[in-house]
């Protein structure tokens, strides 16, 4: 019979285990009483990245209302793909060498913290936002740092370096803060021998706590990248966007980027693993526990690249969105580790063809599907919502094959050089669509034909509807029930940021990063600015 110290003993400990759970519960419950309805901390407003706004002052009766209340111009001509966040009615605004804080309401200026850098000629010359966290700021830099600023006076609180902008390696992605763990990973990976990571760093002073590797030389994954007669460095599979986070669970999603060379797969037999795959890691320890990839021998540089969407199914399971490059909306149910549909959100063509060097034109293009804005959920309507390009490539292989000396911070496509992404179609031929999804059954509600593609934000709201905006300028607000267009504004600058709904001063207000300078989307903008909409 065991004794009474045993006993005490085993009460004793069970006790501690119950008061961690405990302790874990209510500060789950603390995280999720913290979040104000009316905040938007991150790149897709909550941890679960819905998008989906409980702010129901503007609706579809009165949306007609609608007027701008304030613009913060930037005064520059920049590839603007930033997402907006909102804390405390404060806006904070990233672009690749500065950050601001400005008035929600009023879009004056609070402060601004310039970073001044040279980055390498092949880094992606963009920032897509910041994450608010404990009256925090956080973002990348593609000088290749991870630095924290005050939110209240923009002063440099620490940084870390954590990529080579040498070889090609840069930061645009957005990080994601939860229960004191800040992440992000680096894009670059079609550059040679750039190799994607996930990374965790403590929150209050930038130590690194762990990297997980998104192209293994070892262990797990590692034996999908199997030797062939053409030997090339191992390159690819990095991550551009942001992440999601399974609180109750306490996983991390990642999206994660193609393998490279983007259209020899010969040189790179195996699965190449975990490329084009979103990958779910324990977001304390960095380890593996499941993935799914969703575009498998990829040559078409048809990235997984937008933020996966969690939500519960009709049936109560546990659900994820994920919309790709590739055209297709994607449905995982992670009860069941199963995916279980693929809706396409593109036209496609030759999609199985190969690549030649005379040339094969595929769609969607490298420059097709959902980039770097994807799906959003309505949990009310339970409707996804998934913005998404038309646009065709033409890819023709190097008449050389592969150069017989990689360079570092090179692209690595395995293309003819003078063209090392392909030709898009031109612009006459390119449109977007903005599609309804059935969250259950993925079948369609409604389809919008927009005129240039969509690469912008797209955000539901409590008051019925959807907005958005396009690459002509025009800010849009649909029935999410119909798709029907209840209000457009020609803004006059093309939208290719985040579009957010947010309250201040007990207000609903929406604001729209418009004016995207781009040599990839044949756009051109006076000014990049944000544009801030409420009713009248």
């Amino acid at each position: 019979m065991p004794t009474r110290k045993k006993i005490l003993a085993v009460v004793v400990f069970i006790a501690f285990i119950l008061s961690i759970e405990i302790a874990f519960k209510s500060y789950a419950r603390q995280v999720e009483v913290n979040v104000v309805p009316g905040d938007w901390p991150g790149f897709n407003g909550t941890l679960d990245s819905q998008r989906f706004s409980p702010l129901a002052e503007i609706d579809q009766n009165n949306i007609g209302r609608l007027k701008v209340r304030c613009i913060f111009d930037l005064k520059e001509k920049l590839n603007f793909q930033n997402g907006p966040v909102v804390s405390q009615s404060v806006m904070y605004i990233t672009t690749e060498n500065d950050t601001y804080a400005i008035d929600a309401a009023t879009c004056k200026q609070i402060w601004k913290y310039h970073r001044e850098f040279k980055t390498a000629t092949n880094s992606l010359h963009v920032n897509r936002g910041a994450f608010f966290a404990n009256e925090h700021v956080y973002r990348g830099s593609n000088d290749g740092y991870l630095i924290a600023l005050n939110a209240k006076t923009g002063a440099l609180l620490w940084e870390t370096k954590v990529a080579n902008p040498d070889v090609g390696e840069s930061l645009p992605a957005v990080p994601v803060v939860w229960n004191g763990i800040v992440y992000i990973g680096q894009a670059g990976g079609d550059n040679v021998g750039v190799r994607g990571r996930l990374m965790a760093f403590q929150e209050s002073d930038g130590k690194k706590l762990w990297s997980f590797e998104l192209a293994p030389i070892t262990g797990p994954g590692s034996e999908t990248w199997p030797l062939s007669s053409v030997q090339v460095p191992r390159t690819g599979a990095a991550t551009w966007t942001s992440y999601t986070i399974d609180e109750a669970n306490g996983f991390i999603l990642i999206p994660v980027g193609n393998a490279a060379p983007d259209f020899v797969k010969s040189v790179r037999p195996g699965l190449n693993l975990y490329s084009d795959s979103v990958v779910i890691l324990d977001a304390f320890t960095g380890t593996l526990k499941s993935w799914y990839q969703l575009t498998k021998d990829d040559i078409h540089d048809w990235d997984v690249s937008t933020v996966p969407v969690l939500y519960r199914a009709s049936n109560g399971h546990l659900m994820m969105a994920e919309a790709g490059k590739d055209g297709y909306l994607y449905f995982v149910d992670l009860d069941i580790k199963s995916e279980i549909l693929a809706k396409p959100t593109t036209s496609h063509l030759n999609e199985e063809v190969p690549m030649t060097v005379s040339g094969t034109r595929f769609c969607p293009g490298t420059q097709g599907g959902s980039e770097w804005n994807g799906a959003a959920y309505h949990p009310t309507l339970n409707t996804l919502f998934v913005p998404a390009t038309d646009w065709c490539t033409t890819v023709k292989l190097a008449e050389s094959g592969l150069p017989a000396k990689a360079i570092p911070g090179e692209p690595f496509t395995g293309a003819d050089p003078r063209e090392p992404f392909g030709t898009m179609d031109p612009k006459s031929n390119w449109r977007g669509w903005l599609t309804a999804f059935d969250a259950n059954d993925g079948n369609v509600r409604w389809q919008y034909q927009a005129a240039t593609p969509l690469i912008a934000a797209v955000t539901p709201t409590a008051g019925g509807l959807v907005f958005t905006g396009d690459l002509d300028g025009n800010f849009l607000a649909l029935n999410a029930e119909t798709g029907k267009v209840l209000y457009q504004s020609k803004i006059g600058e093309p939208i290719g940021g985040g579009v957010i709904s947010y309250e201040t001063n007990g207000k609903q207000l929406i604001a729209v990063a418009a004016g995207l300078q781009s040599r990839t989307w044949k756009t051109q903008t006076h000014s990049s600015r944000i544009i801030v909409f409420g009713l009248e």
